[in-house]
């Protein structure tokens, strides 16, 4: 079945491949979007207001003091505190495009607030982009080949692979940042005993989603990397796509080490703790057309074909996971009446970047119930010709 899978993930991804950029419209750096009717594309706008509205009534039910909301959310946690920045959050807001244009919008699109898990799609992304410089030779390589401070020694550790961390079913073990990895999410039946002394997993076996593990990864591509991950990230790829100068990615407030005499602080890969990207919708929906593009900006390749279909290709464990991308295959996760093709950025208290290659849709939500994240995209999809 999963070989399956990924033979349908790669095959479809080859096909839309062919035809990505042809026709695509690309925004202007920091420049305002380009709009254009649903009628332009044969759409419905009815129904693509009736989608508007959808995301605008079932706003996230969880506060707007996001402090209190994380607080509460990750409240079974031993030991669970933020130790990053937080800001309060703004309302519903959101960004439809086809082929690059804007065919819908509402809410603040420019305000800057935190996207949670969102910031993973980001993260491995960076991983894309050091393969694609040949500062990492595979993602199946082991880890411990290049980071040798100790943070994957030992018989279970020195096992895990640059794509079990991306896969989060690395079920690496430790602490970091004096977080320890049995503490995040642990399971709702035992006790801190049980989760502290269970055994471990073959890396690669078991997806557990798992903040720890993905800050792991975050701190060995700032190894890998040698310098600020917000740094490359700006350099490689948020200025070549013209994104705004208002995001930001933070890590925790003490997470920092030394890297060629300077003190350099790893980020997180999501706002758990507090932390993350801080971004707007409409520098999230730029980063949504890159992928829509396979990796290229206006005739300029940013990131290479090769490593955006190997993040979407379904995992051994979950084939809804990709690297650090939310697929929708058949699984758990599948939304009924959606493409398989469709994948995803999520991000805690309804934070979305979905992309839809078939119907050449990218669509950004802040703060949609994130119960309701499938019937909205049922909802945009009712509108296509």
């Amino acid at each position: 079945m999963f070989k399956k899978l990924c033979l349908l993930a790669i095959s479809t991804f080859a096909f839309f491949a062919a035809y990505a950029q042809e026709g695509l419209y690309f925004p202007e750096p920091a420049g305002e979007w380009a709009i254009k009717k649903p009628a332009d594309f044969g759409m419905d706008a009815s129904e693509l207001q009736r989608a508007v509205s959808f995301a605008e009534f079932h706003e996230y039910s969880g506060p707007k003091d996001l402090r209190r909301a994380i607080l509460k959310g990750f409240e079974r946690e031993p030991f669970h505190e933020v130790l990053g920045p937080v800001k309060p959050r703004g309302g519903p807001a959101g960004m439809i495009l086809k082929k690059g244009y804007v065919v819908a919008s509402w809410g603040d699109t420019k305000r800057v607030d935190m996207t949670f898990s969102v910031t993973k799609s980001f993260l491995s992304t960076v991983a894309g982009l050091a393969r694609d410089r040949g500062l990492m030779g595979s993602e199946t390589d082991l880890v411990s080949e290049y980071i040798w401070d100790g943070t994957f020694e030992g018989a279970h550790n020195g096992k895990v692979r640059w794509s079990h961390l991306l896969q989060q079913n690395s079920d690496w073990s430790g602490s970091l940042w004096g977080l320890k990895d049995w503490a995040d999410r642990p399971p709702r039946e035992g006790g801190v005993d049980d989760w502290k002394y269970r055994p471990l997993r073959e890396p690669g076996t078991v997806m557990e989603y798992n903040d720890v593990r993905v800050n792991v990864l975050a701190y060995s591509l700032t190894q890998l990397w040698r310098q600020p991950l917000p740094t490359v990230l700006k350099r490689e790829l948020m200025d070549p796509i013209g994104a705004s100068p208002t995001w930001r990615w933070f890590g925790y407030d003490h997470a920092w080490s030394v890297i060629d005499g300077y003190k350099v602080q790893s980020v997180t890969g999501g706002g758990h703790s507090g932390g993350g990207i801080f971004i707007s919708a409409e520098d999230m929906a730029r980063f949504g057309l890159l992928f829509l593009g396979n990796g290229e900006w206006d005739n300029q390749r940013i990131l290479s074909e090769a490593w955006i279909k190997d993040a979407i290709t379904p995992s051994g464990p979950n084939p809804n996971y990709g690297y650090m991308w939310w697929l929708n295959q058949p699984g758990d996760r599948h939304w009924e009446g959606v493409p398989d093709t469709v994948y995803y950025a999520a991000g805690f208290g309804g934070n979305f970047i979905v992309v839809a290659p078939e119907e050449e849709l990218v669509m950004v939500l802040r703060w949609l119930e994130p119960s309701e994240i499938g019937a909205f995209v049922q909802q945009v999809l009712k509108a296509m010709p």
